[in-house]
């Protein structure tokens, strides 16, 4: 369950259709700005702000300011760690649960 609660700021960021599309553009390894997301996405400027202002605090991506525009880049490592931190954990309760069965 702590791996659960860990992890539910990550989890819960993922569960938007539009925000799995920002974070897959970003994780194919390039930085983007708003605009470049906006013109890949059916989104406003405001909405494409909002989903990587939330995003950042959930700490999915990260930003970096150079001159005048912020360039935001896939920060996933630790929700990637937390995941298989939970795949390993469910498949040894589950492990457990058909020893027990036996």
């Amino acid at each position: 369950m702590a791996i659960f609660k860990k992890g539910e700021p990550a989890f819960n960021m993922m569960t938007d259709e539009n925000r799995q599309q920002i974070i897959v553009m970003l994780c194919r390894g390039r930085q983007m700005t708003v605009n470049e997301i906006t013109d890949q996405l059916k989104l406003s400027r405001p909405a494409v702000s909002h989903h990587l202002k939330l995003l950042l605090d959930a700490g999915l991506v990260t930003v970096t300011k150079k001159g005048t525009e912020r360039y935001y880049t896939s920060h996933m490592d630790d929700a990637l760690a937390l995941m298989k931190d939970l795949v390993a954990s469910l498949e040894e309760d589950i492990e457990i649960g058909r020893n027990k069965a036996k």
